[in-house]
């Protein structure tokens, strides 16, 4: 990517989105909306100094709503350009009309621009290459699997987030419930040390402590001070921040990294009711994830639950049977009809084994749903604008004999735009893809001068 970057006949148009599309193949005419960073990129040299300083925090979407990010911020690590962009709907200067202009400030580059606008740019292009990717299915329409409802079950994609060293965690196994603890936990104590700041101004004001003022108070003594049932109320606001607090650090304290996980398949895949499909990479994803589980704590057990291990990639059963031999990982064949939850908010996981014939359960600490590849939310409204078809799936149509071409001459596919697959085919068809754009270009000048050299 980096040589990408740095190659003077590569015009990287990141933060950009094509509008318009007209001509044909060799003769391509695209517009696109080149979007306001409010950054220069050309001069950004994504030092962070702004992010460190700007005071707004909104939910980071990299880390799959796991943490937080600033109004200023890098979409995610090691993108190109290395530069940095303003959410102008949450900036306190753009979109809610407050004086700010920290990042500005402190920008030494002097890179922050509030006055930049969108650029529209034509170009013509000989071929098109489609590398849309993919989304991830939503598995909140699968009840039983109680995810949004019971913390401690996870997608595949955020578990993914929190092994990650740069993730919200640094790569350690916090569960989502501890996760939610330490929020509610840094909020009360928030409230409770602006009250108790009120209530020291007050104790200063009357000269009394708040326990002999509560006393009098109550037993009518305290007078007719307009302070006092200021004072009553916020006494009687820190007595219940603290009554919440010392549960809630109690059960802080046995907090523990999640050892014990479950890794259920075929989520929204294979299934009749959602996507018919096989999603391709998520049974190999799965093993990978709970052998890099392993290699974070070898005391870590995980379990995948599977109708079938579809290893059809080389290597690829040498390295599932390696994650069994040697990553503390068992494969249980056998779907999950349910996921509910204990007192202590561990997940209880109900299935039907299929080599028992029985109905059985068992209690993790977290579980992990392999959830379906499916098209990116944007490829209807890109197949309208490209004049391309989609095949039932909802990803774009190729033919099978040719299955990087689309239903329109010199558009060309790759990865998860044609349909499901892994990162090492993903990569063989973009250098496929390429090779096919290049005959287009070398063809087209050709054709246009009447196959005169």
């Amino acid at each position: 990517m980096l040589d990408a970057g740095r190659h003077p006949k590569i015009n990287l148009l990141a933060y950009s989105q094509v509008e318009e599309v007209s001509g044909d193949v060799g003769a391509f005419q695209l517009k696109v909306r080149k979007k306001a960073r409010y950054v220069n990129e050309d001069l950004c040299t994504g030092c962070g100094a702004c992010v460190e300083k700007c005071p707004s925090t909104v939910e980071d979407e990299f880390n799959i709503g796991l943490g937080e990010r600033k109004a200023i911020y890098k979409y995610f690590p090691q993108g190109i350009p290395s530069t940095h962009c303003i959410d102008a709907e949450n900036c306190r200067q753009l979109g809610q009309g407050k004086k700010c202009g920290i990042c500005a400030k402190v920008c030494q580059a002097g890179a922050v621009d509030y006055e930049q606008q969108d650029q529209l740019v034509d170009l013509e292009v000989c071929a098109i290459v489609l590398a849309t990717g993919y989304d991830i299915f939503d598995p909140s329409v699968i009840p039983e699997y109680g995810y949004g409802r019971i913390g401690n079950v996870v997608t595949a994609m955020e578990f993914e987030r929190l092994l990650s060293a740069s993730g919200p965690t640094h790569g350690h196994l916090d569960r989502p419930s501890e996760l939610a603890l330490r929020v509610e936990i840094a909020a009360v104590e928030k409230d409770l040390k602006k009250f108790n700041r009120q209530i020291d101004k007050l104790e200063e004001k009357h000269g009394k402590k708040t326990a002999e003022f509560v006393k009098e108070f109550k037993a009518g003594k305290a007078g007719e001070d307009g302070d006092f049932e200021r004072w009553a109320s916020l006494a009687e606001k820190a007595a219940t921040a603290e009554g919440k607090l010392a549960p809630m650090k109690k059960k802080e304290a046995a907090a523990h990294t999640a050892k014990k996980l479950a890794f259920i398949q075929c989520v929204g895949s294979r299934d009749f009711r959602f996507n018919r499909f096989c999603s391709s990479y998520c049974c190999m994803h799965s093993v990978k994830e709970a052998m890099i589980a392993y290699e974070h704590d070898n005391e870590t057990a995980s379990s995948i639950f599977c109708m079938d291990l579809r290893a059809v990639g080389r290597g690829f059963e040498e390295y599932k049977l390696r994650g069994g031999n040697s990553s503390n990982i068992q494969y249980i064949r056998g779907r999950v009809a349910e996921i509910t939850e204990d007192e202590a908010h561990n997940p209880i996981v109900w299935y039907e084994s299929t080599t028992t014939r029985k109905v059985e359960h068992e209690t993790f600490d977290m579980v992990v749903l392999a959830t379906a590849c499916v098209p990116s939310a944007g490829t209807p409204k890109l197949a309208e604008l490209m004049g391309l078809d989609l095949d039932e799936n909802g990803f774009f149509k190729t033919d099978p004999l040719i299955p990087l071409d689309t239903s329109r001459p010199g558009i060309f596919v790759c990865g998860c735009a044609q349909g499901p697959m892994d990162i090492p085919e993903s990569v063989a068809q973009a250098s496929s893809a390429a090779a096919r754009a290049a005959e287009v270009v070398f063809i087209a000048p050709k054709a246009a001068a009447g196959g005169r050299k």
